[in-house]
């Protein structure tokens, strides 16, 4: 919670958004975790996007942050938190109570804030759910390199098929 606070210090901001994150819990409490949704959140508890938050929280991420020159914790740093949690700018009062922030990079990090899509009346038209919020990328690799990219401090050569690969959840 304290780095939410750090976010307002900061000016962190993001185009206000009428729906918030819910986080990852309410995205999966009935819906995609079965065999008949392709698993989605198996996929997603074994990846790296499910530890995120928690690797910020590590003795590397502190040298890595003081290396860069930041005395603040990395749970602290704007430009940190922007792609642990979210994957961009965002201010507390977009995130609901619901939202748990060590849960890391969620669903929601890549398909937008999810309290006007998730029911379950509104999941069923892909239409009304784009229309409540619902993000579905076209060229996905686009998606990733707003975090995967040069001015991460531990860059590496971000090869997108092989990431992809550990990651895809597709709907059978």
């Amino acid at each position: 919670m304290f780095a939410f606070f750090i976010v307002l210090i900061f000016g962190f901001h993001f185009q206000t958004n009428q729906f918030k994150y819910v986080g990852v819990t309410k995205c999966v409490s009935s819906c995609h975790k079965s065999e008949r949704q392709g698993k989605q959140l198996e996929i997603w508890k074994n990846s790296k996007h499910s530890i995120a938050w928690k690797t910020l929280e590590t003795d590397a991420a502190k040298i890595i942050a003081a290396d860069k020159g930041y005395k603040e914790m990395p749970t602290e740093i704007p430009e940190c938190i922007r792609c642990h949690l979210i994957g961009r700018d965002f201010t507390p009062e977009d995130l609901s109570a619901t939202f748990e922030i060590q849960e890391g990079v969620q669903c929601e990090s890549c398909h937008g804030a999810g309290s006007g899509y998730m029911k379950m009346s509104i999941m069923k038209d892909v239409n009304k759910s784009i229309e409540n919020g619902l993000i579905i990328y076209k060229e996905i690799n686009k998606l990733c390199i707003n975090c995967h990219n040069e001015n991460s401090p531990i860059k590496k050569d971000f090869d997108f098929e092989s990431s992809w690969d550990k990651i895809k959840h597709y709907k059978p």
